[in-house]
């Protein structure tokens, strides 16, 4: 009797290619996964980020090998054409009012300065003996905007890709969690009780006028940046114009439901064992922290510095939604807001730093590709 085909079949079962370092990312993946569920922390991301991390870490599966099948739409949509950041930035146009940055224009300075961590990051990556374009890479993180840090690290660093993609999604997802310490420790409660005036009424045309403008001078003053701006405010146009519902609709649900399921699956499944539980990916994920952190507290400390000058106070809280954690960083300005006074309502004015801080860290990642890219 030939034991060689039992013998084969015994070689090329998964369970026999197990290491400690696929187990471990089961249950990193599965974290990811039971905070998507019980937490609610984004879970359109979390989920399909976990589970192709899981099943990355399945021994034999091949998934990303040459032809497999997440290395096809990895490949061929994200590594090598950037095709789906553009796409998922056109659902986010989409989705997104511009208008208490059009009422509020000061709330363009909030979602620049809380940037401030992106380049923090970028030069302290420097010190620790990262390349320019992986510091780029790595700095960008402190945005909390995933499409532009898989955008930016695809074009400069795409070794790190899982990496800075993980941990900015992570941050995201964690946006509850980190950033009402920084607030409280650097407000007191009266800066936190500040109300502020209502919005004025922005028009149909202001609405209609703000995307063109927009991508005229952001595309002028940084071409790189013309992939995510053009395709986020082309989402918005077809919003605020009124007259292109079928198209709105197809870019806020159908077509960004598809490709986020395709990039967290291939973002997940970037990272096998040999590639995360490296000292390298782990300094990345901590030097992430350190960006998100920076930047919830450059917002929130140019708020205050802006009070000194201004006769109607800013609520400094709103300064922490600067990071483009759109709307999660803006809730909680609400959240932490209310717990001073539950009577207090500054959503609508966070949510113009959120979406500032959208095409501040789009402007901060096309600057490091007109510096760095060859």
């Amino acid at each position: 009797m030939d034991f060689s085909v039992f013998q084969k079949i015994f070689l090329d079962m998964g369970f026999v290619h197990l290491t400690f370092g696929n187990i471990i990312m089961w249950g990193i993946a599965l974290t990811f996964i039971v905070l998507a569920i019980t937490k609610n922390y984004e879970p359109l991301l979390l989920i399909p980020i976990g589970f192709g991390m899981f099943i990355v870490n399945l021994p034999l599966t091949d998934l990303m090998v040459e032809g497999g099948l997440l290395w096809v739409p990895y490949h061929y949509a994200i590594d090598h054409f950037d095709l789906i950041p553009p796409i998922i930035f056109m659902g986010i146009g989409a989705m997104t009012d511009f208008g208490p940055v059009i009422a509020n224009p000061k709330m363009l300075l909030l979602g620049a300065g809380a940037q401030f961590g992106v380049y923090v990051t970028f030069f302290g990556a420097l010190l620790f003996g990262f390349t320019m374009p992986e510091a780029a890479a790595i700095g960008i993180i402190g945005g909390a905007d995933g499409p532009t840090t898989i955008f930016l690290t695809s074009k400069l660093a795409p070794h790190l890709l899982g990496a800075t993609a993980v941990a900015a999604y992570s941050y995201m997802a964690m946006v509850p969690i980190i950033q009402p310490p920084i607030m409280k420790a650097l407000t007191s409660k009266e800066e936190r009780k500040i109300k502020m005036k209502q919005l004025r009424t922005v028009s149909k045309i202001e609405k209609i006028g703000f995307p063109l403008v927009a991508t005229l001078i952001i595309c002028l003053l940084i071409p790189a940046a013309a992939p995510l701006v053009g395709m986020m405010m082309v989402g918005n146009l077809f919003k605020e114009s009124g007259v292109v519902e079928r198209l709105s609709n197809t870019a806020q649900n159908e077509l960004i439901n598809i490709v986020t399921i395709f990039l967290g699956l291939c973002i997940g499944a970037t990272m096998p064992a040999e590639v995360f539980l490296k000292p390298s990916s782990l300094f990345i994920f901590c030097l992430g922290l350190v960006a998100f952190s920076f930047s919830t507290a450059a917002g929130l400390l140019l708020a205050k510095f802006m009070n000194l000058f201004l006769k109607d106070k800013i609520n400094p809280l709103i300064g922490a939604a600067g990071v483009s954690a759109v709307p999660m960083a803006a809730r909680v300005a609400q959240v932490v807001a209310r717990e001073e006074d539950k009577r207090n309502f500054i959503l609508m004015h966070a949510m113009g730093p959120n979406v500032a801080g959208t095409i501040g860290t789009v402007s901060a990642a096309g600057l490091f590709l007109t510096m760095l890219a060859g």
